[in-house]
């Protein structure tokens, strides 16, 4: 399986995951222009999608998904909620969308996509575990904390893209008034590095290659606080990317 981290940030967030040449997008919060343009930079030059999937609303996530749709003639995939909360109009959709409650499963193509609610301050918001060749890739940002039912739905992913956000010394020292302080560190939030390395140590196993560390806030954290963190888990037994906001990373192979 092939991932790609188009972007990965509060300006924007898109991921692509290839097997036996399909794909599917998960989130789309570029331009259609700079989605094509950093699919090609991570090296899928010639995608075939077959759908996209929205997490939730926010506009980091959800404001190029018509697009994506239009553009790629793809149905859009989300919850009842997040559907509504973005506001997106079947009407507009060539290929129509697909509601599934949160713990349903969705066949397309190779993948099978399992989806499980999260704990974050949106409609009804989403991860995902993708599952093809014989490899479980497991989705999991924006959140506030991680309950039994995520580290459930994680558990035995050869490959995970989860969030490490927040230093919880820059936030409290950080620019961000006190009411986006307590936002953001609170259950429906997002996960500090502490508390997302404590997730990953609950989620390592000796077949788990590669863990990406998403969505860093841009100003209460930083790669090297955040790959501190992760590296007293990982103890170099996996691999560990950091996602940027910036530009595409070149495609993963997660075995």
């Amino acid at each position: 399986m092939n991932l790609g981290i188009l972007s990965s940030g509060s300006n924007g967030n898109a991921l692509v995951v290839e097997e036996s040449g399909r794909c599917i997008f998960f989130d789309g919060g570029l331009s259609g222009r700079e989605h094509l343009s950093r699919l090609n930079i991570s090296g899928f030059t010639a995608p075939s999608p077959l759908g996209i999937f929205l997490s939730h609303e926010h506009c980091d996530h959800s404001r190029g998904v018509g697009v994506l749709a239009r553009k790629w003639g793809i149905p859009v995939f989300s919850s009842p909620g997040t559907f509504t909360g973005a506001g997106l109009d079947r009407q507009r959709l060539p290929a129509g969308a697909e509601c599934y409650e949160n713990g349903d499963s969705v066949d397309l193509g190779p993948f099978r996509v399992t989806t499980f609610r999260t704990s974050h301050d949106a409609a009804d918001p989403s991860g995902f575990v993708v599952e093809a060749g014989g490899v479980r890739l497991g989705i999991a940002t924006d959140m506030g904390e991680a309950g039994p039912l995520t580290t459930h739905m994680l558990s035995g992913c050869n490959g995970l893209v989860l969030e490490f956000n927040h230093d919880l010394e820059m936030l409290w020292d950080g620019p961000y008034p006190w009411p986006l302080k307590q936002r953001v560190s609170s259950g429906l939030g997002h996960l500090s590095n502490e508390d997302a390395s404590s997730l990953l140590e609950k989620l390592s196993h000796p077949a788990l290659s590669t863990c990406v560390l998403a969505h860093l806030s841009q100003e209460n954290n930083t790669p090297e606080l955040a790959l501190e963190s992760a590296r007293r888990v990982s103890e170099d037994r996996f691999a560990l990317i950091v996602g940027s906001r910036y530009q595409a990373l070149p495609m993963i192979q997660v075995v």
